[in-house]
């Protein structure tokens, strides 16, 4: 059986706003959180972009559903041992109900700090010693590393839970799947790709989790939904390596202007049916996906959070 949570957008929604809606998924019988860590949103539209690990101390004492970083980029913004010490403290409020997800982010977010953007494959070989150090200081020894892209000196975190935090490594490529398979303790990724599953598992994965991400607009009609959906995310149809290399928002705005409404329709359940949702939700399921979390886009928080309970969690 597929675990259903709810997807807290970072982008759209400031900190008590995330903390609301984190109440309302809890008593509408969502299984867990998902939640993004952005230093921009991808689009001036989308309006917001708090500091997450401020948001998740609030959400630990607001719910008690597990939460999931969707996800944390270790490379440049955050050295690796910051993102460690972050990560502990959160899983000690979460009283062990936090997993650190991790990829290998976008210049959006990493390049703010003026270094350089690596090129793909030196940022997976980033992420991989990263996760390393990560460990390291997660078991509460004191650690010195000096590697290819970090050192670390003489750092020991004293704050950390009784068991190490889980790791998902997030991946779109067999590169990233197959470092998550070889160094996570979960895989996380946002399309129903049943080929990415199966290579995941088959490159040592084994019956580890998958975590999967999907977006809908519920909405008076469908019109308005695909209006919403379009105004707020259309950066989603953008392919290939091109979101991860633009830099600034205004960057998305020029990029997505060949993103037509008909496009964003064929990619987001949008309107007043929750069929379309449904039968995404199964395309994961299909694929072999253990989690899938949903982001309701836009402002319809309330009638999303109603007829999930009512119509389509007991259904799924």
């Amino acid at each position: 059986m597929v675990k259903i949570g709810y997807f807290l957008s970072c982008e759209e929604f400031g900190p008590r706003e995330l903390v609301e809606q984190a109440k309302r998924a809890e008593a509408a019988g969502f299984s867990g959180l998902w939640i993004s860590d952005h230093f921009h949103p991808w689009l001036d539209a989308q309006g917001n972009s708090p500091f997450v690990w401020s948001v998740i101390g609030a959400l630990s004492e607001a719910v008690s559903l597990p939460v999931t970083t969707a996800v944390t980029c270790p490379l440049i913004r955050m050295h690796p041992a910051i993102v460690a010490h972050a990560a502990a403290t959160a899983a000690v409020q979460c009283r062990g109900g936090f997993r650190l997800g991790l990829g290998t982010g976008e210049a959006l977010n990493e390049h703010v700090t003026g270094e350089r953007w690596p090129v793909p494959t030196e940022r997976i070989e980033m992420l991989a010693e990263a996760i390393e150090v990560i460990r390291a200081l997660h078991t509460g020894k004191e650690i010195s590393h000096r590697g290819k892209y970090y050192t670390v000196e003489n750092a020991r975190l004293y704050t950390v839970p009784d068991e190490p935090v889980p790791i998902y490594v997030s991946g779109f490529g067999p590169k990233a799947t197959e470092l998550a398979a070889a160094s996570g303790d979960g895989f996380c990724t946002v399309s129903p790709d049943a080929d990415l599953v199966r290579r995941y598992r088959e490159a040592g994965g084994g019956q580890r989790p998958v975590q999967g991400g999907m977006k809908v607009c519920l909405a008076e009609s469908e019109k308005e939904g695909v209006e919403t959906a379009h105004r707020l995310w259309r950066n989603e149809a953008l392919p290939g390596q091109l979101p991860s290399t633009l830099p600034n928002p205004r960057d998305f705005e020029a990029a997505t202007e060949l993103v037509t409404e008909d496009m964003v329709r064929e990619m987001i359940p949008c309107g007043p049916d929750v069929g379309r949702s449904i039968e995404q939700l199964g395309k994961f399921a299909d694929a072999g996906f253990d989690e899938v979390y949903v982001q309701q886009i836009g402002s319809e928080q309330d009638r999303f959070f109603e007829v999930w309970e009512k119509e389509v969690l007991p259904r799924v």
